[in-house]
């Protein structure tokens, strides 16, 4: 009789460790669970990339726990950690900034739990800590603008740039991608550049202390495109024309964005595509399979002038 009372409450402990589901595999019944851990609420992209991953998941069948870090480092480490400690199958997360991140990726590497960077990288020595990084090409995003500029300046071109926040990976290799290209013309100079922290506010605040501060700007580099759109509220409200008396040039592609550009208000967009949603369900299924995948997945980006953007608005997704 004993034996068998072991034996039956040995099964039954089994069957709920499995039901619970763990690390690296789905639960029973096959359903997957993510914790995702979001940078926060401070763009329209933002809010299409979060709308993306929400309906995707439900469209996937993946169960997914979300969080929103509100743009601070220390909430989403929280995050994550209440996932591996709620045995979540897999965690992706858009890292505010790049550094910091080796500890608790450790703990999620050590519970067996595989970690998918979306939409931005982390900056360490060791690339097992999570198993892959969808995601746009920043420096190339920052090429990109940089090489319209080199191609429709005519002579010395003063350049103010609002960059995003300190330390995000987009912020740094936008800069680069940009400076690194416009550095073959030695008429183009960056007179000025500042953090607008990736919202409309802080574009809208950094461009009015760049206007009394700076008498001749030819060119606003915005590194998204709510710091053009608090751009644009500046430089009219100095009684300037943005597109006309003052150019301007973002990144992302947003709705807003793109009706400003097809107003002619802003003169080039380089595209950071946020509906990284179902990429990111596929990926997340194939890594908790023990699937393959690759360390790094691209995704794929045009650029709009502004006769393209009129043409694209009507069937824009975001």
């Amino acid at each position: 009789m004993r034996k068998t009372i072991t034996t039956a409450l040995a099964a039954v402990l089994l069957t709920a460790l499995t039901a619970c589901g763990s690390g690296g595999g789905a639960a029973d019944d096959g359903k997957i669970t993510m914790g995702f851990a979001q940078v926060g609420a401070e763009s329209g992209w933002r809010t299409a990339n979060t709308k993306s991953i929400q309906e995707s998941a439900k469209s996937a069948g993946i169960d997914l726990k979300f969080s929103d870090a509100q743009q601070k480092q220390e909430n989403q480490i929280k995050a994550i950690r209440s996932y591996i400690q709620q045995k979540v199958d897999v965690i992706a997360f858009s890292p505010v900034v790049e550094t910091g991140w080796d500890n608790v990726l450790l703990e999620a590497k050590r519970a067996k739990i595989p970690v998918i960077l979306t939409d931005r990288a982390v900056d360490s020595d060791d690339e097992t800590l999570y198993k892959t990084f969808l995601g746009s090409d920043f420096i190339e995003e920052g090429k990109k603008a940089g090489k319209w500029l080199l191609d429709n300046h005519s002579g010395p071109t003063n350049v103010v740039e609002l960059e995003g926040t300190t330390g995000a990976a987009p912020a740094i290799d936008r800069k680069k991608g940009f400076g690194d290209t416009i550095k073959s013309s030695p008429e183009i100079k960056v007179v000025a550049s500042q953090t607008g922290d990736f919202t409309r506010s802080g574009g809208k605040q950094v461009m009015e202390a760049f206007l009394k501060s700076q008498p001749d700007i030819d060119v606003v580099f915005a590194q998204n495109d709510d710091m053009g759109l608090g751009a644009l509220e500046a430089i009219k409200a100095a009684g300037k024309k943005p597109g006309v008396d003052i150019k301007v040039i973002t990144i992302d592609a947003v709705h807003d964005g793109m009706q400003a550009l097809s107003n002619g208000e802003i003169n080039y967009i380089v595209e950071c595509n946020p509906l990284l949603g179902p990429q990111l369900m596929d990926l997340a299924k194939k890594v908790v399979a023990g699937e393959d995948v690759p360390h790094r997945v691209v995704t794929k980006e045009t650029t709009f002038t502004q006769e393209q953007a009129k043409t694209a608005l009507p069937d824009r997704k975001y």
